[in-house]
């Protein structure tokens, strides 16, 4: 009876009409994206940017190598980021979950601070100021502060996450705080939060992407090369570039996705049988 009425007062059921005008609000809409799309492919098409010339320098060596090239840096820029962010996403954990309120504020100041700073701008910073002549490092200095305060919250959050009895435990068999928090906190909490952890990584994977605005030569860089530099008969390739580019990031961000699956699963297994060895 409560939950009835509950969810009579939280929402009213829609009548005939209300859901009637939703229909076709919804028909609307989908009619209103086809049109949009269509006139994009249109325009494209006119612009003979889907003719089958278009594609013919992709089967050129120089063509491939320099999208390897621009894969390669990609790859190298966002295992540095991806590394470096973790590290310190987990030293500001640390931190903010010390017992020292002085170290616990300047961990949680240095979080906030690199959160709520756009990327870009850090990006641009660290480029025309310290890593003129280095734009990996400007590149990697920016995905790395940004990505390692939004990973300083994942870790604290998922070790907060952890029944407090399990801390307690360990205190009470004498352990220290840095043993209790690396060998009883972290372990069990690593479990329910490395899906956020892949995700955020998913997101710095892409973010290297904004290396094209500082000129360092990642994939989409060398994209923009391939496209403004190879004429064809219908003129230049940037649709076909857009699309090859777009299928490699998101290979590469469903192989992540994949990682963090097979993780996630291994780690089930593993604690299944760890409680089967227990009882």
């Amino acid at each position: 009876m409560s939950s009835a009425l509950t969810s009579t007062v939280l929402y009213d059921t829609p009548g005939p009409r209300a859901r009637a005008r939703y229909r076709a609000f919804g028909v609307l809409s989908l009619l209103g994206i086809a049109a949009l799309l269509w006139y994009a492919y249109d325009s494209l098409a006119g612009a003979g940017q889907f003719a089958a010339a278009m594609w013919d320098p992709f089967q050129y060596t120089a063509i491939q190598q320099r999208i390897l090239d621009g894969l390669q840096s990609t790859l190298t820029a966002f295992g540095l980021a991806a590394v470096l962010s973790l590290a310190l996403g987990s030293l500001l954990a640390a931190g903010q979950l010390s017992d020292h309120r002085p170290v616990r504020a300047v961990a949680k100041a240095i979080v906030q601070f690199f959160r709520a700073m756009p990327l870009l701008i850090m990006i641009f910073a660290f480029y025309h100021s310290v890593f003129a002549t280095s734009p990996l490092w400007a590149l990697v200095t920016g995905l790395t502060l940004y990505n390692g305060a939004v990973q300083a919250e994942i870790i604290r959050s998922g070790v907060n996450a952890v029944p407090r009895g399990q801390g307690e435990a360990a205190y009470a068999l004498g352990m220290r705080k840095t043993q209790v928090l690396f060998t009883i906190l972290v372990p069990q909490a690593v479990r329910s939060m490395l899906p956020t952890i892949i995700g955020q990584l998913v997101v710095t994977l892409k973010d290297t992407s904004l290396g094209f605005l500082i000129t360092y030569t990642e994939l989409l860089y060398a994209g923009k090369l391939i496209a403004s530099n190879t004429s064809t008969p219908n003129g230049y390739p940037y649709i076909p570039v857009t699309i090859v580019i777009g299928v490699i990031y998101i290979g590469m961000c469903l192989a992540l996705t994949a990682l963090a699956k097979w993780l996630e699963a291994r780690g089930r297994r593993g604690a299944n049988r760890r409680t089967t060895a227990a009882a």
